[in-house]
């Protein structure tokens, strides 16, 4: 990966609705060689695809909160499979240090997020956790 594709990914993180035309035009390239380097950055996994990252307006209902998991050894498999039953879960991290898991949860209320913190807790080879709960995003660099 040189300059030009991490500037085509720079922009298309930005707005992943950005035309190959538009692209060119702003990196001062021709429009055959953005496709083309679009074509390799898809197929060589770069860019898995593209998604819709929602405004401040959209997630404004939701609760948002990081748990961190200590688990009993050789647990993480059979964790892992009861988590992503889980609908408010939305990513699962391993992690090295005093924690197993990190999961990311986001919930329409307190009371399911009680809930889903009570079912986390009570699932067999958790040991502890530890809940974080979000307050305000002071700046956001995800795509």
């Amino acid at each position: 990966m040189d300059e030009l594709d991490r500037n085509i990914l720079g922009l298309l993180g930005a707005d992943a609705r950005m035309s190959v035309a538009t692209l060119a035009r702003r990196m001062k390239v021709a429009r055959s060689t953005v496709q083309a380097r679009l074509e390799r950055l898809e197929t060589t996994g770069v860019i898995a695809g593209y998604t819709l990252k929602l405004g401040e307006n959209a997630r404004q209902g939701r609760l948002r909160a990081s748990v961190l998991l200590t688990i009993e050894p050789r647990a993480q498999a059979a964790i892992l499979t009861r988590l992503k039953a889980i609908a408010e879960i939305e990513k699962v991290f391993t992690t090295s240090g005093r924690y197993d898991l990190l999961l990311q949860i986001a919930a329409p209320s307190t009371q399911v997020l009680d809930q889903v913190l009570d079912q986390i807790g009570a699932l067999t080879g958790v040991v502890s956790s530890e809940s974080l709960i979000h307050l305000s995003t002071k700046f956001d660099r995800a795509v």
